[in-house]
């Protein structure tokens, strides 16, 4: 029988909501928001992205994303830049500002998985991680999206 405090979209739900009130009240301090955040964390990890990618992995519509990445532009955290053979994308890369605030906040994001994952052994975190990524490629079915490219 279906029971919903027991099923896996609640839970996920769940863990997701607490993880991100926390995270959000700490990276409040520096006037961001998580996706803003999320933003700078994959321009750290990447160097550089489309808006497109970075709708992608940063989970937001690309027009909310371009509102994000104007903002952070504008606090020159980030910089955009259009290619000369290709005036249709933008490249967005860090500054050397959003390069510093993301390195000061990375040890709490550190911090904080390392508390939602407690007591859970290294493997286990690791097919936690795997199963989390299955999950998600295996949703795009079910909403007639294509899979998408973090995979």
């Amino acid at each position: 029988m279906y029971k919903l405090t027991d099923s896996v979209p609640y839970l996920l739900n769940r863990a997701g909501v607490r993880i991100a009130e926390v995270f959000s009240q700490r990276i409040a301090e520096n006037d961001l928001s998580v996706a803003m955040y999320r933003v700078l964390a994959m321009l750290r990890e990447r160097k550089e992205s489309t808006l497109g990618d970075l709708a992608d992995v940063v989970s937001v519509e690309i027009s909310t994303l371009s509102r994000l990445v104007g903002t952070l532009a504008k606090r020159k955290l980030v910089s955009r830049t259009r290619p000369e053979d290709n005036g249709r994308i933008v490249i967005v890369r860090l500054t050397p500002q959003g390069e510093a605030l993301t390195e000061k906040l990375m040890p709490f994001a550190m911090e904080l998985e390392a508390t939602a994952v407690q007591g859970m052994s290294k493997e286990e975190v690791t097919a936690l991680k795997s199963a989390l990524k299955r999950m998600h490629s295996n949703l795009p079915a079910m909403s007639g999206k294509g899979k998408t490219s973090d995979q």
